[in-house]
């Protein structure tokens, strides 16, 4: 009788401890299972892990080439033009002769000078003949009279000559226009039997001098480039007469300090615009075969001369604040390990199309970078990753 009721007993304790161990599995189960439904509630986000390097950057830009030297050639005199020599594109020497001008008013006006010139000298001779009859006469008052006369004359002469003088060498100077070195005829406005109407006669370039181009840069991307003013740099420059594109040999000549620009990508993030410092990258060419006006562009690729984390663009963005990343923070639990988003300021270098380097060591080379999120983030959200 005892012994069944204790075999009983023991059933019943079997039983209990039975039905405990479903309820606590049951309960496991179910907080499991919600764990996991709630997990895929959270947001999905690609990530990647930084890469330290330098950064390759891309400077390109066009323009149009300009002569380094250019002179306007025109004369003020108001003259007719009497020939044209040359026509633009021309290549002319030191010296030589471009127009020729109808100086005959001047001609004139030179011979009449002459003729007064010629009765001053015969009233000199005059006076000097009243001298020499005071002298006779042994008048003292006409022999003081004639010698101031005879000195008055010689100074009259002496200016006449010396005006004479200056109208012949204007004369010669201004009835024609020479080149002032060797170069390339440009520009012709003069037309044989019109007389000059504002513009330059004659426009010529020298093209021994070279030809320039000038071209917008960040100062920041320039700077983290290490580009300096002698840097040797290929030009593509348009050639009408050929329909085609040669490279050129060209040097940066100067680094110009320009005017800040607005930043054109607008962030609808950080709710601002940014003014960018510009520089402008003076380039200079030397071809023969070249004339000014040219199209040309030059594109370089370039490393950045510090080394940083590397991240893709998409994963880094703006408020108010500033630029930042997500990072994932792993946090381990009883029922599993969580992903945090973590909110990190960072200061960035260099940047092309692809990558943005992190000169900031906010972020480490072993850390999770959030790329990109199947919805919007902010600091402490959890996250489940691909």
């Amino acid at each position: 009788m005892e012994l069944g009721k204790e075999q009983a007993d023991q059933k019943r304790k079997r039983i209990i401890l039975l039905v405990f161990a479903f309820f606590v599995g049951l309960l496991l189960f179910f907080t499991f299972f919600s764990n996991t439904l709630q997990s895929l509630t959270l947001p999905k986000v690609g990530t990647e892990k930084p890469e330290k390097g330098s950064i390759a950057v891309t400077v390109e830009g066009s323009g149009a080439l300009t002569p380094v030297s250019e002179v306007k050639l025109t004369n003020t005199t108001g003259w007719k033009v009497k020939k044209v020599f040359v026509k633009e594109g021309d290549h002319v020497k030191k010296g030589q002769k471009l127009i020729l001008y109808d100086s005959i008013t001047a001609e004139q006006e030179l011979n009449a000078e002459i003729t007064n010139l010629e009765k001053q000298k015969v009233e000199q001779q005059n006076t000097q003949d009243r001298y020499i009859e005071s002298a006779l006469d042994e008048d003292e008052l006409k022999l003081r009279n004639a010698k101031r006369e005879i000195e008055k004359g010689k100074l009259d002469i002496v200016a006449q000559e010396r005006k004479i003088d200056e109208m012949k060498t204007s004369l010669t100077s201004k009835n024609q226009l020479t080149a002032p070195f060797d170069g390339i005829v440009t520009k012709v406005n003069a037309m044989e039997g019109f007389a000059p109407a504002g513009d330059p006669d004659v426009v010529i370039i020298n093209s021994s001098l070279g030809y320039r181009m000038d071209i917008p840069v960040d100062a920041k991307l320039l700077l983290s480039l290490g580009i300096r003013a002698g840097e040797k740099i290929d030009v593509d420059v348009d050639k009408a007469q050929s329909q085609q594109s040669e490279t050129i040999s060209g040097v940066i000549e100067d680094i110009i300090h320009a005017g800040a620009r607005m930043d054109g990508t607008t962030n609808e993030e950080a709710g601002k615009s940014e003014m960018i410092p510009q520089k402008t990258l003076r380039i200079k060419v030397i071809e023969p075969g070249l004339k000014g006006g040219e199209q040309a562009s030059v594109k370089f690729e370039k490393k950045t001369l510090e080394d940083g984390l590397l991240v893709s663009n998409k994963a880094v963005h703006e408020d108010r604040e500033g630029k930042y990343v997500f990072k994932v923070e792993e946090q381990r639990g009883a029922l599993g390990n969580v992903f945090i988003a973590r909110k990190v300021m960072v200061e960035t270098g260099g940047k092309n199309d692809k990558e943005t380097m992190i000169k900031q060591a906010s972020i480490y080379k072993d850390d999770v970078i959030i790329l990109e999120s199947s919805e919007p983030l902010k600091d402490g959200d959890r996250v489940r990753l691909q």
